[in-house]
């Protein structure tokens, strides 16, 4: 069952192997017909322009390949046709370096972005690359074009507008010394159901005693300026509108002021648009309802200042107004109630370089917005290109401050720029292929919101150097039917063959076959070919590195003898089926080594003296010996003791090795068994086992062998559990211990008890003996006393 999932492993992995080069060898998958077809294919093809490259039966398209493979197969390098591209700047003028803010200049002087221009040269799939570099410029002059909504909800932010002219030059002053503000207005288009359209209500559209000026689309109150009382004054004369519905029109403003530059009056400089409302707004598609069906067509219609063409023309669609507003550079703020916030917060994720700020009820704090805006706009720079041409990509590395590396989408931005900060940008250009026939395309990469910008021509490399020598009607190409360029027949309409020598219509004739038949058998270009005006073309194999050749495609580069499952085991290349060796190696699978150097013990005899070198390895003639040089004797005495610190700690995780098992023990195959009958035995193997019987520290023995196998792999063979000493029974111990101090206790009472009943029957024998012996009077107890004692006074008279 092993061997079986082992082969099929080895076919998969071969099979995968034979995909991989296939999908990988884009050069001979291009079947590339002449050197042009080739280099397009990728940056890794060459086209071998040596008229002598091909072998008999191969194909034209087998000039192109990868480059180790031309040169492997014989291409001198001198021969092989692989153009490059490259780059040249043309215009680098430094950025801008103002030491002093005193110093001034005008917007044109001023440079943010290096290099301005420059020309790539690309061949398909090769990138060219080049670094681009922006700074924020110091003092950098702004325009500013503040959009108002003057329905009747903005009664009071109208108000507090009329002052900010002055109020806001001072306050950008400390941003920039060249400042410039105007100043538009926009209510709605000037039809039904949008206004109403009643004599009265086109007088004054508001109710009640309310004084209000017409209803109109759009207004160029004051064109950009760097006078503040004129905004002022000008601003203070505007009067409030009204409409019928709450959204408004500023689509249709935005888009006059994007486009009307000349009468808005912007300059090549930072460009800021305010957007100020309290309601939402109409977008394309709204102006039906007014019976409006045209689409905006981006264009200005400003008479007098005064948009003429609500009536007429749609509202823009968004995309409309983010392609204006780029083309145009301009960045919008868009200062709007609290109410409405969500709504221009997801309109401003749609438009690159634009900023929402939260507008007070009253617009009170406009100028801090505005501020806050411009430093939120301003401290991001973002690269954008215009639309590339087919089969062009581009690709961004961003390099920002504090070291921040960014790719993909994100290597379009750098964030947190303050003025005088300098950030990198690496920008690859790719082409595909020969785009647009080879003319040369012009594409611009510039930041969002800025005018300066990068101009790149693009020219493509579509044709090989060898091209322009090119003969045509060449009588190398059979009497001029074909052009010869780089070392090949280019055939003409109608005509095939390796030297055109054959028209398209006579290619598959009996009489051509007969030649394309070895020794007149039956298979026509023995069935690896086909037969092309009478010549054998070979066919392809699914795996490029794989070739039929010869006149009749009888050989091929892939059926020689194998060793180690490569081709010529790894050291020679198979022509015609036989392996043509290296230096050094010999043999039918070249897998046989003529160095001895592998073979040098390392007492610097070849084998250690005991044995002979064949292919680069050793045969031991004294069979106790192993290893690559002879010079392993697993049987020998102290191989037990060599190995045995190191088999104790893997084993068993025990010895002097344990703390460095790993480092210094890993030079074996360690296999663990169950018991002792489990070991190999010297008779089981064709090589020569040693059996080791070694004791621990804690006086447990274990079982192991030791051998070198035919694989010159060390083995060990180790019984998994230790063989220890059995310790003391402690309960039969303890309770002899107890038992055998009881028992002496009851000999030794017995032994007293039996001295004293001898004892006391001595002292009872002499008494009886004594009481025999006894000498008195029966009548009277000598040693009787009697208790009464008489006394007699003396002095008694008896009276």
């Amino acid at each position: 069952m092993d061997l079986k999932l082992l082969l099929i492993s080895v076919l998969l992995g071969i099979i995968c192997f034979s995909d991989a080069q296939k999908e990988g060898n884009e050069c001979i998958n291009a079947n590339a017909k002449f050197c042009g077809e080739c280099i397009q294919a990728g940056a890794k093809c060459g086209w071998c322009k040596d008229p002598n490259f091909l072998k008999q039966g191969e194909t034209v398209s087998t000039r192109c390949d990868e480059l180790q493979s031309l040169l492997k197969r014989g291409c001198d390098e001198a021969m092989i046709e692989n153009p490059h591209g490259g780059k040249k700047i043309l215009k680098n003028k430094a950025v801008t370096n103002r030491r002093n803010r005193a110093e001034k200049l005008k917007p044109e002087d001023i440079t943010q972005i290096q290099p301005q221009k420059l020309s790539l040269t690309l061949r398909s799939g090769e990138p060219q690359s080049f670094d681009l570099k922006f700074k924020r410029a110091e003092d950098y002059p702004i325009d500013m074009y503040y959009l108002m909504d003057l329905s009747y909800s903005m009664k009071d932010d109208l108000e507090n507008v009329k002052n900010l002219g002055t109020s806001l030059m001072l306050e950008m002053s400390k941003i920039t010394s060249d400042f410039r503000i105007g100043f538009g207005s926009f209510v709605e288009k000037t039809v039904m159901p949008y206004i109403s359209t009643t004599p009265a209500k086109l007088l004054n559209p508001c109710t009640g005693d309310q004084n209000c000026t017409s209803p109109f689309s759009y207004k160029n109150v004051l064109k950009l300026t760097s006078d503040g009382k004129k905004f002022n004054t000008l601003v203070g004369q505007q009067h409030i509108s009204g409409n019928l519905d709450s959204p408004e029109g500023g689509f249709d403003a935005i888009m006059q002021v994007a486009v009307c530059g000349e009468l808005i009056g912007w300059r090549n400089v930072t460009r800021l648009l305010v957007f100020s409302t309290d309601a939402g707004f109409h977008f394309a598609g709204d102006g039906k309802l007014g019976g409006i069906v045209l689409p905006n067509d981006g264009k200005c219609h400003l008479e007098n200042g005064v948009y003429t063409m609500s009536h007429y023309y749609d509202y823009p669609s968004i995309a409309h107004l983010v392609q204006k507003l780029s083309d145009n550079n301009i960045q919008t703020i868009f200062a709007v109630t609290e109410e409405f916030q969500p709504v221009y917060q997801e309109l401003k994720n749609l438009i690159p370089k634009s900023a929402v700020g939260t507008l007070s009820a009253n617009s009170s704090n406009v100028i801090n917005l505005i501020i806050d805006a411009y430093n939120s706009l301003s401290s991001e720079v973002i690269l954008e290109n215009n639309k590339l041409p087919e089969g062009v990509t581009i690709a961004y590395t961003s390099r920002c401050k504090n070291g921040v590396v960014s790719e993909g989408e994100s290597g379009r931005k750098c964030s947190n720029i303050s003025i005088g900060d300098e950030v990198m940008f690496s920008i690859s250009v790719t082409s595909n292929g020969c785009p647009n026939k080879g003319k040369p395309e012009t594409i611009k990469i510039k930041p969002l919101g800025f005018t300066e910008e990068v101009e790149i021509t693009l020219h493509f490399v579509c044709e090989c150097e060898c091209h322009k020598r090119g003969v045509k009607n060449s009588p190398l190409c059979h009497f001029g039917n074909g052009t010869y360029e780089c070392g090949a027949c280019k055939c003409n309409d109608g005509r095939v063959g390796r030297q055109c020598e054959c028209s398209s219509n006579d290619v598959a004739t009996e009489d051509m076959d007969r030649t394309c038949r070895k020794d007149n058998s039956t298979d026509i270009c023995s069935n690896n070919g086909d037969c092309v005006c009478g010549t054998c073309e070979c066919k392809k194999r699914d795996n490029p590195e794989e070739r039929y050749s010869g006149l009749y495609c009888e050989c091929d580069n892939f059926n020689c003898d194998r060793s180690g499952n490569k081709l010529c085991g790894g050291h020679g290349r198979c022509d015609c089926r036989v392996c043509i060796c290296d230096a050094l190696w010999t043999g039918s699978a070249c897998d046989c080594s003529m160095d001895n150097s592998t073979c040098m013990a390392s007492n610097k005899q070849i084998c250690n003296g005991r044995g002979t070198c064949e292919c680069g390895t050793c045969k031991c003639t004294d069979p106790k010996f192993q290893g690559p040089t002879c010079e392993t004797c697993p049987t020998c005495p102290g191989v037990c003791t060599e190995h045995k610190e190191c088999v104790q700690c893997r084993a068993f995780g025990t010895g002097e090795k344990k703390d460095t098992c790993e480092l210094e023990c890993s030079y074996f195959n360690l296999i663990k068994v169950k018991d002792r009958d489990k070991l190999p035995q010297p008779n089981d193997a064709t090589y020569p086992v040693m059996h080791c019987k070694e004791r621990d520290a804690n006086d447990c023995w274990f079982y192991y062998t030791y051998a070198v196998n035919n694989n010159t792999e060390k083995e060990v063979h180790v019984v998994d559990t230790l063989d220890c000493p059995a310790g003391p029974d402690i309960i039969p111990i303890v309770a002899g211990v107890v038992a055998g101090i009881v028992l002496i206790g009851l000999a030794l009472l017995l032994i007293w008890k039996l001295l004293m009943i001898i004892h006391d029957r001595r002292e009872f024998a002499k008494f009886e003996k004594e009481k025999m012996n006894a000498k008195w009077d029966t009548g009277e107890n000598p040693i009787y006393k009697s208790a009464v004692t008489t006394v007699v006074n003396p002095k008694y008279e008896g009276k």
